[in-house]
């Protein structure tokens, strides 16, 4: 979640969607994705809309966080009901930050009560929580699961402590593994580690130890990212004085073919280029939700949200967000509503990243010249063109994902 907003049109101060909105509203997957914007220290690569203690000011305080977010929840049952008079179950619950799990486990299952109170939760719905591995313990995990959380997400990054040390990251290489054990004794059965790979004094063996360390976790689940130098963080100021080495493309092409090789080789599948799992049901859902086009309402400060293609996004500080709510007004900062084109290029977008790929018969006449080089070049899966009619990327394709994809947008 970025931290700088975009600008877009205005949003009445009821939330109101337009009825385009609503064109199929409920036939399409529904989630919530919950922002909790605080963090004990802000590490050096990022950019997205989090505050520590120090940067919060008067008028936001972590202690209220749960009662304010159970507010927009009831916003949101307000505006979606007034159309339809009815509101879907809820699939997928994502809590994200941040770190969430710096709230007490209580407040968190007060929001996901909140949730199920006002929309009702689907049977088998699949709910997550972000958390930083020094962030939790057993008794918070076990409170956490008994309050009807499914799935933990726990950002590792490395197991290396000089990488540690680059990306301002706090707890130790070996917490990441006990935390995912913990998770486990608590009766969570599907688990996430995040990683991330080029930071700068990274080698190969380096990311090969972190893998490795991150297998023998035990996860079920694991997200691999490359690392992106954002304007304004620390990390850029760094390398911007010369203290640190832009990250390279080809290193990180590398490094993303070793992560491929090493998750594979243990039981791993790709369904998303940077995500893999064990199976499908370890495949996260939430996530699945936003790259398929479902709908999903964004609770907090800076979250983002898509109804029926139209998206908002929420003010960025937590005192304007938590004002607006304590007098019964929107949060939302500014929308815009996408047109059928528009559509049509995030579609494409996201299905191109997906296993499963994007059907062929969606692809502009003007860009099927692009598709046939792909093809020539390896870049394509010829089985699921010929079985399904269907572009999807080889491995060599999911190292150009960006560049392809910027072509077939004509």
């Amino acid at each position: 979640m970025p931290a700088i907003l975009p600008d877009g049109e205005a949003v009445p101060a009821s939330g109101e969607l337009p009825a385009s909105a609503f064109d199929g509203f409920g036939a399409r997957p529904f989630g919530f994705y919950v922002h909790v914007p605080f963090c004990v220290t802000r590490c050096g690569y990022c950019d997205f809309n989090t505050y520590t203690s120090s940067e919060l000011g008067p008028g936001a305080s972590p202690r209220d966080y749960a009662d304010t977010a159970i507010e927009e929840v009831r916003l949101a049952r307000r505006v979606l009901e007034r159309d339809t008079g009815a509101v879907p179950r809820v699939e997928t619950v994502f809590v994200g930050g941040g770190t969430p799990t710096l709230l007490p486990p209580a407040d968190l299952v007060r929001v996901l009560r909140a949730i199920d109170e006002e929309f009702g939760l689907a049977p088998g719905a699949e709910v997550t929580t972000e958390a930083n591995p020094e962030s939790v313990d057993a008794a918070a995990l076990a409170v956490l699961r008994e309050g009807g959380f499914t799935r933990m997400s726990f950002g590792m990054q490395s197991a290396s402590e000089h990488v540690l040390r680059v990306l301002d990251r706090r707890h130790t290489p070996g917490r990441a593994a006990e935390a995912v054990r913990q998770a486990k004794a608590a009766g969570f059965e599907h688990v996430n580690l995040d990683l991330i790979y080029g930071t700068p004094g990274e080698s190969d063996a380096d990311w090969r130890a972190s893998l490795t360390a991150a297998l023998a976790a035990g996860p079920d689940h694991v997200s691999a990212y490359s690392l992106i130098v954002e304007d304004g963080t620390r990390l850029a100021a760094r390398i911007g004085r010369g203290e640190l080495s832009m990250p390279d493309d080809d290193v990180a092409a590398d490094r993303y073919l070793i992560a491929d090789e090493l998750l594979t080789a243990a039981g791993f599948s790709w369904y998303e280029v940077s995500n893999w799992a064990t199976s499908e049901a370890a495949r996260c859902r939430h996530n699945l939700l936003y790259w398929t086009g479902g709908d999903w309402w964004g609770v907090g400060p800076g979250a983002h949200s898509h109804v029926g293609g139209t998206r908002w996004w929420n003010v960025k500080h937590p005192a304007a967000y938590s004002a607006r709510l304590a007098q019964g007004v929107s949060p939302a900062h500014a929308r815009e509503v996408l047109d059928t084109s528009d559509q049509a290029v995030e579609r494409l977008m996201l299905q191109l990243r997906l296993s499963s790929g994007h059907p062929l018969s969606e692809v502009a006449p003007a860009a099927r010249p692009v598709v046939d080089r792909a093809r020539a070049e390896g870049l394509l899966d010829e089985d699921a063109l010929a079985k399904g009619d269907r572009i999807v990327l080889t491995l060599p394709g999911r190292l150009l994902a960006d560049a392809l994809i910027r072509d077939l947008i004509v």
